[in-house]
């Protein structure tokens, strides 16, 4: 027994329409508004990313910096356990070139030298940070002053306590 199908009993689907059809549906496509509303939370969601993204490029420097400045201290101890006295400047332990994260280069005052003893930087109670020498990056804005309390100088990176502390002026 044989079946025979007439295509007069198969039913076609009938092809999806864009637009509007016969019985005024709309079928398809987003609004203008729907549109809209998705580009303004798209461009709320940078806005607030933004400047979490630069805080956390900020951090990233500062942590260069302070681990840049404990590798310093390390090799100003060797030169200063192999020749008896601190190096003059960066350059008498090869390190001259060294820039800190902002690109400007870290700033080093060897305190037997007494033109540099001026250089001191200092506590909020003005007492110098460090007995033999400061090392430490001027920051972000490139500016620094002596006491660690002015305007200037909250951004810098130093060495403090004779290298017991390094990180932020402003959280010491």
């Amino acid at each position: 027994m044989i079946l025979e199908v007439s295509q007069q009993n198969i039913k076609h689907p009938e092809p999806l329409k864009c637009g509007r059809n016969s019985e005024s549906q709309f079928l398809g496509g987003y609004s203008l508004i729907e549109l809209l509303v998705v580009i303004a939370l798209l461009i709320a969601l940078i806005g607030a990313g933004i400047p979490l993204y630069k805080a956390y490029i900020e951090r990233a420097r500062m942590t260069r910096a302070a681990e840049e400045i404990s590798s310093l201290q390390k090799e100003i101890r060797m030169y200063e356990l192999s020749k008896k006295v601190l190096p003059r400047r960066l350059s008498d332990i090869r390190n001259a070139d060294l820039l800190d994260p902002y690109g400007r280069p870290y700033q080093y005052h060897n305190f037997t030298d007494p033109d540099e003893r001026e250089k001191r930087r200092k506590d909020q109670f003005l007492v110098p940070l460090n007995t033999e020498y400061d090392l430490y990056s001027m920051g972000r804005d490139g500016q620094s002053e002596p006491p660690i309390t002015a305007p200037k100088s909250y951004d810098d990176i130093i060495r403090a306590n004779d290298g017991i502390y390094i990180g932020l002026a402003s959280e010491f």
